[in-house]
Order: C-alpha cells, then structure tokens, then sequence
C-alpha cells in the first residue's frame, strides 16, 4: 500500500541512517495511521521498519480500530494480563527483525512502560534520540491540514464573538472561560480542546500563562483571553487583550507596541528566511519602545496536531522557513502588579509570503 506519509518517513529513516522508529500513542502516530489511541496504563505502539509491513503492538480490545487505518498494519495484540505484554514485544520484534537494529525514538513521548518492554524485547538494539525526524515528518503542512487549522481558528474565533457579550465588571475569569469552551464546543470543535483557555484580568495578565481564577473583573482591568480550537485534530491558538472601561495611558502605550510588534512579526515570515527573523522582527519594536526586559517568551511556535511543535520562532534559531509551515505570532508586554498585552495569530508561510489564518480584529476593544 503506497501512502505518502509512510513514504516520506522512510525517506527520513534512510537521511537519518535508522533501521527502524517506535511511536506510542500521540500526533506521529495519528499523522501516519489516521488512528487515535490514547496513552493509558496499557501498551501501545507502532514499529516501522524498513523492507517489512509495519506492526501495531496493541490491547487486543482496541483491534477493531485497524479496520480504519489509512496504512497496512499487522497487529500483534495481547489481553489485560500485565505478565503477558512481554510476550506480544517478543513476537513483534522477531517478526520484523528488531533485535540489533538502530531505532529511532520520539524522546518527548515514548514512555519507560514501552521503552523497556521493547529493550527486552531487542536487547541488541540501539534506541536513539530522533526527534528531529519527527519534526521534520510534520513540519510542511499540506492543503487538508491548512484547511482544518483554517476551520479550527474560525471556530475559535467565532466562540470569542459569542463570549463578549457576557464580559463585564463582576465576572469572574473562571466563568468566562467556562463560557468560551462551552461556546467552542457548541460551534464544532472535537470533543478536546488542544489546551484550557487562558483568562486573566488586571494584575493577573501580566502572568503569561496564568490560570483562569475566581478574581471578578474591574473596571481599568487589562483582560488577555490565550485560547484555541481543535478540528479534526488540527489546532488554532489565538489571544487578544481586551479593557474593562477605561486604562491608564501607558497601558495604552503598551498594547499599541504590541500590536506593532504582531504586525511586524507577522509581516516578516516568507520562505527562504532564518525563522528567527520572524522573532527579530517583532523584538526590535518592543525593545526601540523601551519595554524588551518585560518581553519574557519567545515570539511563537509551530502549530498544527499539537499546540507546540516545530518551528519554534525564537532568535537563535537558524531554521530556514518554507511553504506549509505554521506557527504563532504572539509578542507580548508584561507589567508586574499592573497588568500584561499578548496579541497573538497563526501564521502560515505561503509560495511567495506568508498569511495569518487569524482576523479577529486586533485593536484594544473597550468592554463594559
């Protein structure tokens, strides 16, 4: 069965010189079968190796999933019983020959559970670190993923506008943001949201990554709303800064640099460029506006099957942009005690620019 994406990851085995790769439950293993299987206290993985059909180490409750897998998996199941896994292990290794193979490993998922069961399974292999494969795998988006991260910022978008009626002096972050995932759910998003909506107001927006509280909102409150949908597992990740009434002039000031550090950020993507331009780009407006020590975090990340994966767009990083990709632009400015602005939008980089999959107006809106 010829498929794509199977091909293109043979081709990187063969770049990165490894006989085989292990995936356990997450984007990667989606990416390449088109089936979710959720991490849980029973094993899971998928073993590519080249020259052999890939096999699918699996509880045997979850073998009718197969029937939709977009490549041809042998499976090789076992039941509940934890003293039998090992057995399943040894015979999925020896029916594609695992055993002193270099096998390429997703460092920031596979487990000890799977790692170990596998080692026994291959004592003569070599497990190494390749997770600049499967960056790769996933960097370059093609048109049905571009159109589902599409669909995914308008839902996210469009839960917004349903949400703002009901933000005013007296409400609390919490319920806002039960109210926006309510509103994401009912537009279409998947049954998951890719991350819990950030809400923070007043004191508590200059907290980058501060969790919805129970603080009423103020009149003179800086409001940062950081949210996101899902749509056919493809992401949107978004924020806008909102007031409550009216705020002082320098927080004005600061939202209007950090509307012209987005614009700047977004503007600058295009093939062909060092990612970290992209950062630059926006940097330079905050630090010429004398405010770069309160400019904490990178300028975005990739986007795409997960809210955080490649490319990263910060200074150092010398990774050449091309069309498909997808990250964040979301600069931001963060007074302690008195309050942050992030503006944040998904970027695409096109044959010839780049283009924001966001358009929700960027301009401080007053709320009552």
């Amino acid at each position: 069965m010829t498929d794509q994406r199977f091909d293109h990851i043979l081709s990187l085995m063969e770049r990165f010189k490894l006989d085989a790769v292990v995936l356990n439950p997450g984007s990667s293993l989606t990416y390449l079968t088109g089936l979710d299987f959720h991490l849980m206290e029973r094993p899971t993985v998928l073993i590519l190796k080249k020259g052999t059909n890939p096999i699918l180490v699996l509880p045997e409750l979850e073998k009718e999933k197969l029937s939709s897998s977009r490549l041809s998996l042998t499976p090789v199941t076992f039941q509940d019983d934890p003293s039998l896994w090992q057995k399943a292990f040894n015979e999925a290794a020896e029916k594609c020959g695992l055993n002193s193979c270099i096998i390429g490993v997703e460092t920031t998922k596979l487990r000890f559970l799977e790692l170990d069961l596998l080692q026994k399974a291959a004592p003569q292999a070599r497990f190494v670190d390749a997770q600049k494969l499967f960056s790769d795998l996933r960097l370059q988006k093609d048109s049905s993923e571009i159109a589902c991260m599409q669909k995914a910022v308008d839902i996210a978008q469009d839960a917004l506008r349903a949400t703002l009626p009901m933000i005013k002096v007296g409400v609390t972050e919490r319920e806002i943001a039960s109210e926006l995932v309510i509103n994401m759910l009912r537009l279409g998003n998947d049954p998951a949201l890719p991350f819990a909506p950030i809400v923070s107001g007043g004191p508590n927006s200059a907290n980058p990554h501060a969790t919805p509280s129970e603080r009423k909102l103020s009149s003179g409150d800086l409001l940062v709303i950081d949210w996101g949908a899902a749509y056919k597992g493809y992401f949107s990740d978004l924020t806008r800064t909102f007031t409550i009434g009216a705020i002082d002039d320098e927080l004005k000031t600061i939202h209007q640099t950090v509307l012209a550090a987005n614009e700047a950020g977004r503007k600058t993507g295009r093939p062909g460029i060092n990612a970290g331009k992209v950062d630059d780009a926006a940097r330079a407006v905050i630090e010429k506006a004398d405010y770069g020590q309160f400019f904490t975090h990178r300028t975005g990340h990739g986007l795409g099957m997960e809210e955080h994966e490649a490319p990263y767009i910060f200074a150092a990083n010398d990774l050449i942009l091309d069309e498909g990709m997808v990250y964040t632009v979301e600069p931001g400015i963060y007074l302690p005690g008195r309050g942050g602005v992030r503006i944040e939008d998904d970027v695409v980089i096109t044959a010839d620019g780049s283009r924001s999959l966001s358009d929700l107006p960027r301009e401080l809106i007053v709320l009552p």
